[in-house]
């Protein structure tokens, strides 16, 4: 378990969220699956529900009309949990962003009083937002059941998206020896953290920011998103833990996994 109550070091995956057209419905799902609480919430740019674990803001999600034109949403009528990265300057990040060959979707703004943020995208075309907490750090339980837990980049050439990503966020790439066969580069902060990695997998039809959420029990978390509406993979057990892959009512992709006890 980390709680967290400070801004995070430049580049951490720190907030995530998620567009959906029917919010009440996607409450329910999420409640299910995660037993997440919300709180209402507005700012100039709409309104939007934090989501609380034990009382602690862990995502949020906002409303959307599926035919509206939006940039935190991805393309061709696919749909993510969207990743926030840290920076303690939103504005100069963006602005470094859009030098090293990215685009800035959405220009920096207040989201009222949590903090400033802007939507962007790499030269890829992976779309994420950059977050400068203010009275929200960013989620404030990770690395634990219900939680966020990882965010990693899966796209067809991962070559430019390597080399933006050192640049901007100043990350280290290392091999990953535990999947061979698989292109797989660490993305690690100049302290040493692992923030995530960048997968090459050709196949992948457009680059996206992935999401997994710890959870208690793979099995039973796939059997409790089947009863409330979504679909899922056969959970399978990977280096890192066992992993299922799950769909929400409304098509949005995650991933869950149990990772071992540190006794096992």
């Amino acid at each position: 378990m980390s709680k967290v109550s400070t801004n995070q070091p430049l580049g951490t995956p720190t907030w995530i969220e998620l567009g959906v057209p029917d919010l009440d419905r996607a409450k329910a799902f999420y409640r299910a699956l995660f037993g997440w609480e919300y709180e209402e919430r507005s700012a100039a740019t709409g309104s939007f529900t934090l989501c609380l674990l034990r009382g602690q803001r862990v995502a949020a999600l906002r409303p959307v009309t599926v035919t509206a034109v939006d940039a935190v949403a991805d393309v061709e009528g696919e749909s993510w949990w969207h990743v926030h990265l840290a920076t303690d300057d939103c504005d100069r990040t963006a602005k470094e962003i859009a030098v090293r060959g990215g685009t800035v979707l959405v220009p920096p703004a207040d989201v009222a009083d949590l903090g400033r943020t802007a939507v962007v995208e790499d030269p890829t075309g992976a779309r994420f937002s950059l977050w400068q907490g203010r009275t929200l750090a960013g989620c404030e339980l990770v690395n634990e059941p219900c939680a966020l837990v990882r965010n990693d980049l899966a796209c067809p050439d991962p070559g430019p998206a390597r080399r933006f990503y050192a640049t901007v966020f100043d990350f280290t790439l290392d091999g990953n020896d535990d999947l061979p066969g698989f292109d797989f580069t660490f993305l690690r902060r100049p302290d040493g953290h692992e923030i995530g990695g960048i997968f090459g997998d050709p196949a992948a039809p457009a680059s996206r920011w992935q999401t997994v959420f710890e959870v208690a029990d793979t099995d039973e978390l796939v059997a409790l998103a089947v009863a409330a509406g979504g679909t899922a993979g056969a959970p399978e057990d990977a280096p890192y833990g066992r992993m299922a892959a799950i769909t929400d009512p409304f098509g949005t992709s995650f991933s869950v996994i149990t990772r071992p006890s540190p006794a096992s």
